[in-house]
């Protein structure tokens, strides 16, 4: 069976193998150093083990691996607001947001652009 990472670690987590699925995780890291997909990956499984910090440092490696990885951006966006809504990006068919359309140049008074929602 040839399992994407992704599903995998979802399936993992959703099982509560958190030990199993960060060794996956480690393991594809080091095989693929500058891929952003392990890195989001990770920062979800430290979410859902409690560790905030650690999990935005790999969503912060994962967007600046890849800026235009779109889960990594939507977990970043996600978990740093106040109010998260539980659900992480698995893949970008876990993302709401699937292009910029959705956003909106806003000025402040400063007149520096913004991308805010629309």
């Amino acid at each position: 069976m040839n399992e994407k990472l992704e599903d995998r670690c979802k399936r993992l987590i959703a099982q509560h193998e958190y030990k199993t699925c960060e060794k996956k995780l480690g393991e594809a890291m080091f095989r693929n150093p500058h891929s952003a997909i392990p890195h989001n990956l990770m920062g979800i499984l430290m979410e859902k083990e409690h560790q905030h910090v650690l999990a935005m440092k790999h969503f912060r490696a994962a967007y600046a691996l890849d800026p235009t990885y779109i889960p990594a951006r939507y977990n970043l966006e996600q978990y740093a607001s106040m109010f998260p809504s539980g659900k992480c990006a698995y893949t970008e068919e876990d993302c709401p947001v699937q292009n910029d359309s959705q956003f909106k140049v806003v000025y402040d008074e400063r007149h520096v652009g913004h991308l805010v929602r629309k």
